[in-house]
């Protein structure tokens, strides 16, 4: 029996091409992550671009570091970082090889594995909110650093996997300023989010920090 197009795993093609195209491209996505606690998977509906040296606001903006270094390729490989000293982020790489760029996984809903992504996110309130930001989607998932660099297109035994899912209507597909971005990166709208959805979460904009005296 030939599989279903909706779970069929992305192919690094997918991946491989500029990231304006692939961060709207990637909501209605499944995002499947496999772990000794079983199987999970998450319905994308809120992502954010980055690209890398010509983008401000990105990680890789400076160039390549130890840090970043799996921005730079190959496509299709998760790229998680450790931020404010408290939360995990999941980006996929994206593009050419040696060119960096990523897409950061903000948002979803949790299609098979709340009860466990409830044991980690005892705080929220509903099923809704298990997901509803970027650190709180890695926080659901079990995603940490261990993972950085996980081929998301290396066949199933990969702890993380993308399937086709169900991509919206384009008509219901917005973009906006990312969340949290300051500086010349600040005015980029390459936000974007499934009109209405009740996991997506809500725009903030940067608040520069204060620094002590």
């Amino acid at each position: 029996m030939s599989e279903s197009p909706d779970r069929t795993p992305l192919p690094r093609e997918f991946f491989d091409r500029p990231v304006l195209e692939v961060a709207p491209d990637l909501l209605g996505r499944t995002l499947v992550r496999t772990s000794d606690t079983g199987r999970m998977e998450v319905r994308l509906t809120e992502v954010e671009a980055y690209a890398g040296e010509i983008d401000p606001g990105s990680h890789a903006f400076r160039g390549r570091t130890a840090r970043n270094a799996v921005m730079f390729g190959p496509p299709g490989h998760a790229y998680v970082y450790f931020t404010y000293g408290m939360w995990h982020c999941l980006n996929l790489v994206c593009g050419p090889e040696g060119r960096a760029s990523g897409v950061l996984l903000r948002a979803g809903e949790i299609t098979v594995g709340a009860e466990e992504a409830r044991k980690r996110r005892r705080s929220a309130r509903y099923d809704k909110e298990l997901a509803k930001g970027p650190a709180r989607l890695a926080t659901a998932l079990d995603v940490a650093l261990s993972l950085n660099g996980t081929d998301t297109c290396a066949g199933p035994d990969s702890p993380l996997t993308v399937l086709t899912g169900t991509p919206p209507p384009a008509d219901q597909v917005r973009n906006g300023p990312r969340t949290g971005v300051g500086g010349d990166g600040a005015p980029h709208p390459w936000r974007f989010w499934i009109d209405d959805d009740p996991t997506v979460s809500p725009y903030r904009a940067h608040v520069p920090r204060k620094r002590s005296s």
